[in-house]
């Protein structure tokens, strides 16, 4: 049985994004491979979040492309998943939230609660799955949201700044679970400001200042030899937040 086709890499040519009369996203080129975890990283309002947003297809590019190497939007759907910075989880337990997305994704009634439970206990809640989703704490919203996506095994998963709201224990532990999912094949495409965040998870980053692509690079050489004047400042605090 020949085995189902990828749908990275993706490539991005050109794309800008423009809103309101302003241009949010400007003329970024790159091309993103499976293997490697990406952190997108840049100050708050510098365009990582619609950047995600229209690698996920959220939104449409004003111009440019965005081409992945399956084109079935079918398969694209299937195969990536994107988790939000507040998770937008239903009015139902942590179980059904799960299997919801499962009876989305056209798995058979009878193995979907097995594998929602199977999500469960990989991000550690097993003992909420009854408990209503949105009365959890941050965190453990967080890790449904994660969970939820867990069970759908994506080819592809976007985090956009998964913990920017959470405490530093919670933090840990969605880390934890994002490392699982590297370490399990999928890859990760995540934003984040957060300087020692990028150290711990990322492969390579992705370096975006008021919505251009200033660098592209191994973390390593990203921290040691920034080669824009752009990123060398981010890194040394000097840098506006907003």
């Amino acid at each position: 049985m020949a085995a189902a086709p990828r749908i990275l890499p993706v490539a991005l040519r050109e794309v800008s994004f423009s809103a309101g009369g302003r241009t949010i996203i400007d003329r970024i080129s790159f091309e993103l491979a499976a293997g490697p975890a990406t952190v997108i990283l840049g100050a708050n309002g510098a365009g990582k979040s619609v950047l995600m947003r229209l690698m996920h297809g959220l939104l449409a590019p004003s111009s440019g492309s965005i081409r992945w190497s399956d084109p079935d939007a079918g398969r694209l759907r299937r195969n990536q998943a994107m988790v939000f910075q507040r998770p937008v989880l239903l009015r139902r337990s942590a179980l059904a939230n799960i299997t919801y997305a499962l009876q989305l994704a056209r798995v058979a009634r009878a193995e979907r609660e097995a594998l929602a439970f199977e999500a469960l206990e990989s991000v550690g809640l097993p003992h909420l799955a009854h408990r209503p989703a949105r009365v959890l704490s941050g965190g453990e919203q967080q890790r449904v949201a994660l969970a939820r996506a867990w069970a759908l095994h994506p080819e592809v998963l976007f985090l956009d700044e998964p913990t920017a709201s959470l405490d530093p224990g919670a933090t840990r532990e969605i880390e934890a679970v994002i490392k699982a999912f590297d370490a399990a094949g999928t890859k990760i495409v995540m934003a984040t400001h957060n300087l020692g965040q990028a150290r711990r998870l990322a492969d390579e980053v992705l370096f975006v200042h008021q919505g251009r692509l200033a660098e592209s690079a191994p973390v390593e050489a990203f921290f040691k030899r920034p080669a824009s004047p752009e990123a060398a400042a981010f890194i040394k605090g000097e840098l506006p937040w907003t």
